[in-house]
């Protein structure tokens, strides 16, 4: 499928997330703005969720579920919405022959989706449910290979002395990779940028991430540095 078949897909899922687009945005930037030391605002977040949270058959699963069913049946797309629940979460499974589809390019189409359950789901303050929209093993196999993507990158900021920048990510990868290499020693991460062009750092100890700025993701530097020796004329 190519990217132009996925747009009228994307545009249908993002048309009532448009509303909210800002607002994401902002909370993207607070969430990992202090990407390293966000471990407070974890706990704190995992403590709202437990004194306001719902629990399974509360009815927030089937409404979940027929909120996505009516999205991907506005989408046109031929598929089911499987339910799976326990204490933490709501996950959906579409299946059936255009969950491909469901997915998108790099799973744009999922987490818009995803994005718009929720929001949706929990309008109310009171029995918050975190709902997961998922296909097959997707949300799995594409954080392992965010993973593996992530170490390697920090191997390579280690070995080369010098930070290295990753593509833009979604907020989610961005957490995902944070929360991964969290576990490495000798590298720290950093967000930098807004909205969709915010992407992590990686930064190896002793290393200054403003010094190495504009060396890491291929950056051009110009060339010709220093001052021009002036001729000589007999």
């Amino acid at each position: 499928m190519t990217d132009r078949d996925d747009k009228p897909l994307m545009d249908g899922a993002l048309m009532v997330a448009d509303r909210n687009r800002n607002d994401r945005d902002r909370d993207d930037r607070d969430r990992d703005r202090d990407d390293r030391d966000s471990g407070q605002s974890r706990d704190r977040d995992d403590r709202d969720d437990r004194e306001d949270r719902g629990e399974p058959g509360d009815g927030k699963a089937e409404e979940a579920q027929d909120m996505l069913e009516g999205l991907l049946d506005r989408m046109d797309l031929d598929t089911d919405v499987d339910i799976r629940e326990d204490d933490e979460r709501i996950v959906l499974d579409v299946t059936g022959e255009d969950a491909g589809r469901a997915i998108g390019r790099k799973g744009q189409t999922l987490d818009a989706l995803q994005f718009l359950v929720n929001k949706i789901v929990n309008r109310f303050p009171g029995g918050r449910r975190h709902v997961i929209v998922d296909s097959g093993d997707y949300r799995e196999r594409h954080d392992d290979g965010l993973i593996s993507m992530a170490e390697r990158q920090a191997e390579r900021a280690v070995d080369q002395g010098k930070v290295v920048t990753l593509e833009p990510m979604s907020a989610r990868d961005r957490r995902v990779v944070h929360m991964s290499l969290a576990k490495v020693s000798g590298i720290s991460t950093k967000s930098d940028g807004d909205g969709l062009s915010r992407r992590i750092r990686i930064i190896p100890a002793g290393v200054s991430a403003g010094r190495s700025r504009g060396r890491d993701d291929g950056g051009r530097d110009g060339g010709g540095g220093g001052r021009r020796r002036r001729r000589r004329r007999d």
